[in-house]
């Protein structure tokens, strides 16, 4: 299972929120890059990149922050947050972003987010699935959906996509474990797909029970920062399991 640290971005800023809310948004570090090269300094090769600006923008916001990270370290960027149009991502490729995160795209134009998979392919373009109740949510989760969140999955299976992010926002930042009850439930109905789990993380443990369900990796913040998991831990479970051997 990969090992995938979340940096979250306000104004240029490293933060958290609890459950989306970006009224309870805590600064961790003021220098992102920083943030970047502890992870790559602890054998960890990939990292979530969230323009939180730009998912409330509706448009890329801090891809200058996308740049500097992987012009400077050598860690594979998913990037999301505001990707809305073919110019945010090309935007975010030429910024050196090696696959990106289409969450809201993927409900509210489903034609451009499937060219864009057309276009790029599965391995570069993943579905961000982040659900409230089951429910898709979308715009910086500031928005509910109507859609269920199993068959909008299988749909997209249809699609040809193969990597999602899965969050169940009520577990977001809350430290309280992820949603193991759904993420196996995903993984029995929407069977080849290359789940990573996202939201809750809380402890080290955890970890193991999401590598036996067969999560393709998991998306950790809040527990690293508030070092509720440290950042040996993991990299003696990557050296441990040698699970980080791409994708």
């Amino acid at each position: 299972m990969r090992i995938i640290p979340a940096i979250d971005i306000i104004e240029g800023k490293c933060v958290r929120l609890s459950k989306g809310d970006y009224e309870t948004k805590k600064i961790y570090n003021e220098n992102p890059l920083e943030v970047a090269k502890q992870f790559e300094a602890h054998g960890i090769r990939y990292l979530h990149l969230v323009d939180l600006d730009g998912a409330k923008s509706q448009h890329i916001v801090n891809h200058r922050i996308l740049e500097q990270i992987a012009s400077k370290t050598t860690l594979h960027i998913d990037f999301g947050g505001g990707l809305k149009t073919d110019e945010d991502l090309r935007i975010a490729f030429e910024c050196g972003a090696k696959q990106i995160t289409g969450g809201s795209i993927a409900v509210k134009n489903q034609s451009t987010f499937t060219n864009w998979l057309a276009n790029y392919g599965a391995d570069k373009i993943i579905l961000g699935a982040d659900a409230k109740d089951e429910k898709i949510a979308v715009s910086g989760w500031q928005e509910d959906s109507k859609k269920e969140l199993i068959p909008f999955i299988k749909a997209y299976q249809k699609e040809g996509i193969k990597h999602v992010i899965c969050t169940d926002i009520s577990k977001d930042g809350m430290l309280e474990g992820p949603s193991f009850v759904l993420y196996r439930r995903i993984l029995k109905e929407c069977k080849g797909l290359n789940l990573i789990a996202s939201g809750g993380i809380s402890t080290f443990e955890e970890l193991p029970k999401l590598t036996e369900m067969g999560c393709e990796g998991t998306i950790i913040g809040k527990a690293i920062y508030e070092q509720k998991i440290s950042l040996k831990q993991l990299e003696n479970y990557i050296l441990r399991n040698g699970s980080d051997n791409g994708i």
